[in-house]
Formats: structure tokens, sequence, C-alpha cells
């Protein structure tokens, strides 16, 4: 699409932008407070891939929750419960960032795209009446990332495409692929607290993870003019502009 640099917040189409397009859609109103939605498969997904993000809506006072598809522990099973070491490191990534959590019930590695489940996913956000909600990019090495983002994209139509929607990359090239952003969001002045929120998740290698994202944010950094960016596909048929934009 071409479309550089940040966007401020704003709820509505510039002047110019309806002149050059007289049927332009009208955007909403943008609260005082927005709702945020940050999905990932697994606990760290939403931290990695738009970690910088979160923390600049949560200083904005607007209200982020960070959804997770399931609790991150592959010996899971039907009935044996998850460990409670990755929704505990959730938890603290969570504060650092300012942000809530909530998991959709499903075991990692198993994901499940049924009526069920997809309805039961639907209710989920559908009762956080979200303004904007981030995803995993579809194109992705990661069963639970595709299935992730397959749920989210069927509750955003249910809901009449209502909500902004977001897709983030985490992993590039190693999970997501193909990925071209659209929007940019500089995450210098909170890339430190993103990085204390991927290293709460002390069970999972975050030495190792972390200089992968790092050099994606540099990379996209370097797209836009920052030192550090996360980047993100915006979809062209959801309202838009509510991306935390300037210094």
């Amino acid at each position: 699409m071409g479309v550089l640099g940040l966007f401020p917040f704003s709820g509505s189409a510039s002047a110019a932008e309806t002149i050059a397009s007289p049927t332009a859609k009208v955007e909403p109103t943008r609260p005082e407070k927005l709702k945020i939605i940050v999905t990932g498969g697994h606990p760290g997904d939403p931290e990695y891939g738009c970690g910088g993000t979160i923390a600049r809506y949560s200083d904005g006072g607007h209200d982020v929750l960070m959804l997770y598809l399931n609790q991150g522990d592959p010996q899971e099973t039907r009935s044996r419960p998850a460990s409670p070491v990755r929704k505990a490191e959730a938890l603290r990534a969570a504060e650092i960032l300012g942000a809530r959590t909530a998991f959709a019930g499903q075991i990692d590695a198993h994901a499940v795209i049924d009526a069920e489940h997809t309805e039961a996913f639907h209710s989920q956000i559908a009762a956080e009446h979200p303004d904007v909600v981030f995803t995993h990019w579809p194109i992705d090495n990661h069963a639970d990332h595709r299935a992730m983002s397959i749920l989210v994209y069927d509750a955003w139509r249910r809901m009449g495409k209502s909500f902004a929607l977001y897709y983030y990359e985490v992993s590039n090239g190693e999970d997501t692929v193909q990925f071209s952003p659209t929007h940019y969001v500089d995450i210098g002045k909170t890339e430190e607290r993103k990085r204390q929120a991927c290293f709460a998740h002390t069970s999972q290698s975050p030495e190792r993870y972390y200089r992968v994202q790092e050099a994606v944010t540099h990379l996209r950094g370097l797209d836009c003019g920052y030192r550090q960016a996360e980047s993100f596909i915006h979809h062209i048929q959801s309202p838009s502009g509510w991306l935390p934009g300037g210094r």
C-alpha cells in the first residue's frame, strides 16, 4: 500500500481525503479511552510483536488486553491441566506493560477452529467491545498463530467490521513470512519496557528470541526513520488512524 510513518490518534478522514474520495467511509469518533485487544497464539507473542505499542497505549490511559489462544504448555491435554508457569510469566509481563490478560482456553499445538470454538471466541471478543484489535499475520509457520488470526478475522466480520484490525509480525522469517507493513509505531521510548516484558517469560529462552525480534524492530526503524519501530498491516476495510502517533 505504500503507507509510511505514524498515524496520530484521529477518528475521522482528513479533508483532503474526503474531497478526493467523496464516497469514502466516515470513520467513527474516537472514544476518550480506547479498548485495545492484542491477541497471540501463546504467552509472549503479543509482547514480542507489539510490546512497545502496548506500552504506548497504556501510557496514554487506554485499556489494553492481551488475549492468548492457549497457555503455551506443550504437555497440556484435556485431562492434564497446563502448568501455571507460563500463565504467571504472562501476568508479570502484563504488569510491566500496563495491560490485562485473558486466555481463550485452547491447548498448545492443538488449536481447533470449529463452530463451537469459533462461537466461544467471538463471544469473548464481543464482550470486550474493542475499538482496535491486533493479531498475527495469517501467513505464518506456526499453526497456533494461523488459528488465532482466523478466529479474530471471523469475529471481526461477525461484529460488522466495527473495530480497527491490524496484523503484526513476530520472529519474521522464522514464524511470520511475506509481511509488507503499511503502518509503523515508534517504540524508542518504550523499547526497554518491551524488553523487560519479553524477559519476564524466563522459561522461553528470551535471550535468543528477543535478539531476533530486536533485529526486526531495528529493520522497521530503518524503513520509517526511527531508531526502533514496530510495524503493522492495516486491514483496509476496517476503521483506521488509532495507532499511537508522534515521538
